[in-house]
Formats: C-alpha cells, structure tokens, sequence
C-alpha cells in the first residue's frame, strides 16, 4: 500500500517536473531567412519576480508544453505573448498558459519570435510573420512524433501577439520565405486576448504599429497588416477577449475583426467584459474578465464537437 503511494506521487512530481522543463527547439537551425548580422543587436532575458521578459530576439524558439498522457493525439495551440512588438512578456502571457492548458489536457508550445528590427532583418515587418508561420510548420511536421492531431493545432495571441496571430490566420497561405516541404501553416483555430488588430486608424495601439511598420507605412502595407480588412472565407474558427475599459489597444480592434469574421460567415465567439483594462494573462485575480479562460474551454470543445458531428452526418 506505501509503495503504491509512493509510486503515485513519484508520477505527479515527474508530471510537474514535465510541465515546468519545456523541450526548446529551435526555429532556423541555419539561421532565420532573410535576416541580416548585426553584433551590437544582443538578444536579452530579463527575470524579475519570477516572470520572464524577452527583448531583441535574433534566436526564434518553440518552448514545449506536452505531456503525453495518453495514446489519444492531442488538440494543440502555439502561443504568441505580447507587448508592443517590442518585448514578450513570457511568463504571464506565455509559460502560464501553457501550463494551464497542459493541465485542460491539450499541447501548448510557446514562440519565442522575432520583434520588429531594421538592425536584423531585410524586412522588420515580415519577420514576426515567418516565425508564426514556421512555428505551425513545425508542430504539424512533427505531430506523429509528439502525438499532436494535425489537423487541431491552433495559434494564440495575446496583444501585440494577438496581431501577429491574426496575421498568420489571414496571411497563412503567402510565401515569406522559401520552402522546403507543402506542410500547410493554416491554423485550425485561433484565440485573440485583448488583440491589437489593426494598423489605419485611431484604434491602433500606435507605438506597436510604428516597430513593425516605420513611421510612414504606405496604404497597403496598412491594409496587409489591418486584420479586418484581410479576412476571408478560409479563416479559421476564431474566439476573442477584449475588455470595455482597455486604454491600451482599444476594443473597437476586436470589434472590428469580429464584425469582419461574421460578414465572411466564420465561426467566431466574442467576450467583452466591463473590467480588466489590459495585460492581464489568465486574470486569475481579476473581476468579470477572469472568467474567459473556462469559456475558451467550453468553445474548443464545442468546435471541435461540431466538427466530429459534422463528419458523422457526411
């Protein structure tokens, strides 16, 4: 009966240990396309009060969150932290949550990506997108070997992230980079928290558009990067966050996207909530908004419930 025991907490200790040591991969082994050397451009990790902070990214990465706890393949979501595309908050908008759907039993892989930077890219403004897209590449490549369903792998994001993975939800099929293989990078879902979505006019979180476009971006580079303006029918089921009183990247955002989505007829659910302002993560302490990660629950499980019906009736 004691080894029984032993043997049960051994298993949930080596289960909290899985989760709190992510496997890194990397996402160009021979170095990110396109990009430029530059010495004085040093990326930096700064820790303080247990949460994690990425500046100047030149190493793009995927942190895994994936247990294998059974023989099931796995819905998974790639995540995007934000912070005007100038950091990545990575703890609160990244490692928490991953752990957190580890827990709700899904894959969670967190994208370390590159910011915007003239210093390193022949493009800043396409860089972001690469990775993303790689990322899906990555995981899809992979699914068989990390027990992932290829066919349930989502991206997430979160702020400026939120941008970046609307961009990649629209902006999926195009070539940023030469390929090697016809993996698709299409995301199967997509979860927007307080997104930044477009990029022409007074809703635009103003400093983040500015690191990613420059101060004087031409028309349609505005409209490539306004989410709203991008969508089609081929998007994928989308559900959004945003708060009334965010003073930051403004509600009409999401509003807008949502509004864009509808009129394209794509499965999308909203939640806008009177409090929670901006940043919050997972709002384990906050008011009426910290009730969205249970209903994001309750939409994968309701899409991807649907969609099995849907290929009963077929």
């Amino acid at each position: 009966m004691i080894n029984r025991i032993l043997l049960t907490i051994l298993a949930i200790t080596l289960q909290q240990i899985c989760i709190a040591q992510p496997v890194v991969v990397k996402l160009w082994p021979n170095g990110a396309p396109q990009s430029k050397a530059e010495p004085n451009y040093k990326e930096q990790l700064v820790e303080q009060l247990n949460k994690k902070t990425w500046f100047a990214v030149t190493d793009p990465e995927l942190y895994i969150y994936n247990l294998k706890t059974d023989t099931t393949p796995k819905t998974a979501v790639i995540i995007c932290p934000g912070d005007n595309y100038q950091k990545l908050l990575f703890t609160t908008e990244g490692e928490d949550v991953a752990k957190w759907f580890n827990e709700h039993g899904i894959a969670a892989f967190v994208l370390k990506y590159r910011l915007p930077s003239d210093s390193i890219m022949e493009d800043k403004s396409i860089g972001p997108l690469q990775d993303a897209q790689e990322a899906i590449r990555i995981v899809r490549r992979h699914a068989k070997e990390w027990n992932i369903n290829p066919k349930k792998i989502g991206i997430m994001g979160f702020s400026a992230g939120g941008h970046l993975a609307a961009t990649l939800s629209t902006h999926y099929n195009n070539v940023v980079y030469p390929l090697t293989d016809t993996i698709r990078a299409r995301p199967d879902f997509t979860i927007l928290i307080y997104p930044m979505i477009t990029v022409k006019n007074d809703a635009t979180y103003q400093q983040a558009a500015y690191y990613l476009l420059g101060t004087k971006p031409d028309i349609r580079q505005a409209l490539f990067f306004s989410g709203e303006t991008q969508v089609n029918k081929n998007v994928a089921p989308t559900f959004i966050v945003h708060s009334v009183n965010d003073k930051v990247v403004f509600v009409d955002n999401s509003i807008a996207y949502f509004n864009a989505l509808k009129k394209n007829s794509i499965a999308v659910e909203m939640h806008i909530y009177p409090t929670g302002g901006h940043g919050y993560g997972l709002a384990t302490l906050g008011e009426s908004e910290k009730s969205w990660p249970q209903a994001c629950l309750n939409w994968l499980n309701y899409v991807f419930l649907k969609e099995k019906n849907n290929d009963k009736t077929k």
